[in-house]
């Protein structure tokens, strides 16, 4: 499949480039339907107030990273390390397409259309698929290409939380941090995940299932016997009961146990507000404040060279097979009972007449 011309679209959430980016960031993330899931009618007025009445707290956070969030920076260079590990396979160009500020999927999409390439890739830099993140994301790239008028060949790579290069980056990474705590004592590592509401999971998201699943292949990848070790959620919002343990419950646990800790994003792998604010910032000072003996926190694995080996791989696999649909296994990775799992949907809809892989017939979980 060499010499042809591949665009590889990375999906991101985005964050704001300005202070004055923090309200209308925040608006487009509570107008999003796949996370506030009541009618447009009622959700658009409450995304305004939700952003208004948010937007000094989330300014402030972003006021420590220099009134901006670095995450737009950190996908570019993912973006070239992307390229130059597919570089054997032709002219590939990577493109940025950020859920909720720029670039956004509308102004992605008309660049990809005048790259004018052979087959296009949507690759989401969320290895745990959700229909809040890589189904919100993927739903938005297909209405936008379709006003830009970009119709090729196009496959999602819809989840990838135990593909090898991302388990072996993030293992590289942690054992280090393992290394750094145990001089204070037998640590405890938190795999710390970004939360979800429980109705979202009860309804049949299967993201808690991956990322616990990362979370054991991490374990097996660094091969510590009794290693203690945490799955657990953070970034809570929100009357509704999220899914748990959370993780600062999990800080102030090790505090009344006194070992330290060694915290690890694995739903992350870039670094934004949630690692450098969340995780450095406020769980620090938290575990500080309940007497945790040291507390570490690891690194995103970034441009890990494993990492984005283990991402051009599965540009590779998805560039050539015949679906439109693929996981790091080419099928379905979840088991029966999700109902939001994409390739079950996939598998439904194929029941029906192909369209080939064309964007008009793709099923999207999200619907």
């Amino acid at each position: 499949m060499p010499n042809q011309k591949i665009a590889v679209v990375l999906f991101n959430l985005g964050g704001p480039d300005s202070p004055e980016a923090v309200r209308p960031f925040l608006f487009n993330l509570f107008n999003d339907p796949a996370i506030i899931r009541i009618p447009g009618l009622f959700r658009t007025p409450l995304a305004h107030l939700l952003a208004k009445r948010r937007a000094k707290p989330a300014g402030e956070i972003y006021e420590i990273l220099g009134g901006k969030s670095p995450l737009l920076e950190n996908t570019q260079a993912q973006a070239r390390a992307i390229e130059s590990a597919l570089a054997d396979m032709g002219e590939v160009k990577a493109f940025i397409a950020m859920r909720y500020w720029h670039p956004m999927s509308d102004e992605t999409a008309d660049q990809v259309r005048r790259f004018d390439p052979d087959r296009v890739v949507l690759l989401p830099l969320y290895p745990q698929f959700s229909t809040t993140t890589t189904a919100s994301s993927e739903k938005m790239w297909f209405q936008a290409a379709k006003t830009a008028g970009l119709d090729k060949p196009t496959v999602t790579v819809c989840c990838y939380p135990t593909e090898p290069g991302f388990i072996n980056a993030a293992a590289r990474l942690i054992r280090s941090g393992v290394e750094e705590a145990s001089a204070h004592g037998k640590p405890r590592v938190l795999f710390s995940s970004h939360g979800l509401p429980k109705k979202v999971v009860k309804g049949g998201d299967p993201y808690q299932w991956q990322c616990e699943r990362t979370a054991e292949a991490i374990v097996q990848e660094l091969g510590m016997p009794g290693l203690d070790w945490v799955s657990c959620y953070q970034s809570r919002v929100g009357p509704l009961e999220w899914i748990g343990p959370s993780t600062d419950s999990e800080i102030e646990r090790a505090g009344a146990d006194k070992v330290p800790l060694v915290v690890v994003p694995i739903a992350f792998v870039s670094e934004h507000s949630e690692t450098l604010v969340e995780i450095e910032v406020e769980y620090r000072e938290l575990a500080h404040e309940k007497g945790v003996p040291h507390f570490v926190r690891v690194p995103t694995v970034g441009v890990e060279d494993s990492f984005i080996q283990g991402l051009a791989g599965l540009v590779r696999r998805a560039l050539a097979g015949e679906v439109a649909m693929c996981s790091q296994a080419g099928g379905r990775i979840c088991p029966d009972g999700f109902q939001g799992c994409p390739q079950r949907a996939r598998q439904q809809t194929n029941r029906q007449p192909s369209a080939g892989g064309q964007q008009a017939k793709r099923p999207l979980a999200a619907e």
